[in-house]
């Protein structure tokens, strides 16, 4: 019987990684075949690499300053026509991205059950974030069986009439990929990024003589002047604290990239990075003091290495990471940004209530589980 596993993007393939390597892993039972898009094409084939993914379909979609009309309607048509050479028994997908929402589109029209990895987040703003909030919901009502991350999750979903035997609240794979990832000894890559930060280097104590705050920030409703604010906001953050350097991997979106690099290039506690491979930017993040993020799967990372985070959006799809004190909600205000960072840079009361490994996403089995689950479905 044939799985056909599709993916188009960073996160998608870290969070995918799990679930290939389980289902490879009982070849005698499943024939799988792994479809890629190339929505993010760099960031995509870093992780490909990274996680030893050889896709057996490569849609190569990505143009220069796409547009999602035209991602949509390529990817539609494109994963369509693979289902049709391939006829899998079932077509898995994962997350919110358009890759998600397009191929569970293509597998409906062919009446192919899909099975949803990482189901039943909501945030309940369809513009907050964008477009991923409807991209969730639309690939949730073309689902068969949904792999939810976790308990309120799974609400959500029976929230919205799906049976209750149709969701397997499995925990996040994410888990599972920092856990490979930190259970092996670094990359030559890892310790160099790590010494060129000066992370590695340690005051008599043993503390560390640099307090990183590591910054990721890409969402399409920040572009503009909210994006602009943060970055002042992390100018001033350098500005008040001499034994703060403030990293910050750019995303190579124009929008991101341009704004990034002309107001804070020339500071002297900031660095700006390409973007990183995922298992130095794990590292990074287990040695980072404070994470600022609008990312979601970003909000589990955070969770998993115990690094108290903010959060630079209105809203969030996982709000078990607020409700357990692990993160706040800041925005894009340059003052609650700056005040927040500097209450946990000042506070250690404040900081310590927030640095806490919490176990929301599972025990780190998630793609064991989806694969024993989707094996016995498809057999």
């Amino acid at each position: 019987m044939r799985i056909f596993c599709i993916l188009g993007t960073r996160p998608e393939a870290i969070k995918m990684a799990p679930v290939i390597r389980a289902l490879e892993s009982r070849a005698d039972r499943v024939d799988l075949r792994v479809c890629v898009t190339g929505q993010h094409r760099e960031m995509l084939d870093q992780m490909l690499g990274l996680f030893d993914i050889h896709p057996d379909i490569d849609l190569e979609l990505m143009r220069p300053n796409q547009d999602l009309a035209s991602l949509t309607s390529r990817s539609l048509v494109a994963i369509s026509e693979a289902l049709e050479r391939e006829r899998p028994d079932w077509v898995v997908v994962l997350g919110d991205t358009t890759t998600t929402m397009t191929a569970a589109m293509a597998a409906f029209y062919r009446q192919i059950p899909v099975g949803h990895v990482e189901a039943g987040l909501r945030s309940f703003d369809s513009f907050q974030p964008f477009p991923e909030e409807i991209n969730r919901r639309l690939a949730g009502a073309m689902t068969s069986f949904h792999f939810a991350p976790c308990s309120k999750a799974r609400e959500n979903l029976i929230a919205e009439g799906v049976q209750p035997e149709r969701i397997s609240v499995t925990g996040n794979t994410v888990v599972d990929a920092i856990r490979m990832i930190l259970e092996s000894p670094p990359s030559e890559a890892a310790g160099e990024l790590l010494a060129d930060l000066g992370v590695v280097e340690a005051n008599r104590d043993g503390s560390p003589s640099k307090r990183i705050l590591l910054v990721t920030a890409h969402r399409r409703e920040s572009f503009g002047r909210p994006f602009e604010e943060l970055c002042y906001s992390l100018k001033e953050i350098a500005d008040r604290n001499d034994d703060v350097l403030v990293v910050y991997p750019v995303h190579l979106n124009p929008n991101i990239h341009e704004p990034a690099l002309r107001i804070l290039s020339e500071h002297p506690r900031i660095r700006l990075l390409d973007p990183l491979s995922y298992e130095p930017f794990v590292r990074l993040m287990d040695k980072s003091h404070v994470i600022l993020t609008d990312s979601g799967g970003i909000q589990e990372e955070a969770s998993v290495v115990g690094k108290p985070m903010l959060v630079l959006r209105d809203k969030t799809e996982r709000p078990e990471v607020i409700e357990a004190g692990i993160g706040r909600l800041v925005g894009t205000s340059r003052r609650r940004i700056v005040a927040e960072t500097q209450r946990l840079l000042d506070d250690k009361q404040a900081y310590q209530s927030m640095a806490r490994q919490v176990e929301l996403y599972g025990d780190g089995t998630a793609g064991e589980q989806i694969a024993e689950i989707l094996t016995r479905r498809v057999l």
